[in-house]
């Protein structure tokens, strides 16, 4: 995790994902990730609710990775690793399934 305006970086390592998609509309799919983390790399102390936005396309392709507090916008980025990590969750062969074959708005 990279939090704005500091130069101290740690690296998070994901153990699970737990998701929740909802297609946005007829180009995106909002996908809301919790997550299990390592013990030995925890979460900054000062996020309350830490998740994840994933937004992707229907076919499946990452557009953005957003941390997220408590729903919203945080002041954190994620660093290379984080998103390779998310990144290789999304691309699972299950999950890309998942995201093609939601239903559209209504």
């Amino acid at each position: 995790m990279i939090k704005y305006g500091l130069d101290r970086i740690t690296e998070l390592k994901f153990e699970a994902f737990y998701a929740s998609l909802e297609r946005r509309n007829e180009q995106l799919v909002d996908v809301e990730l919790r997550f299990a983390l390592s013990p030995a790399t925890p979460a900054p102390d000062d996020l309350i609710d830490f998740t994840a936005l994933v937004i992707c396309t229907v076919h499946g392709d990452i557009a953005q990775i957003v941390p997220q507090d408590i729903g919203c916008d945080c002041e954190y980025q994620f660093t290379v690793s984080e998103k390779e990590q998310i990144a290789a969750y999304i691309y699972r062969e299950d999950v890309q399934r998942e995201i093609q074959n939601l239903p559209s708005p209504t």
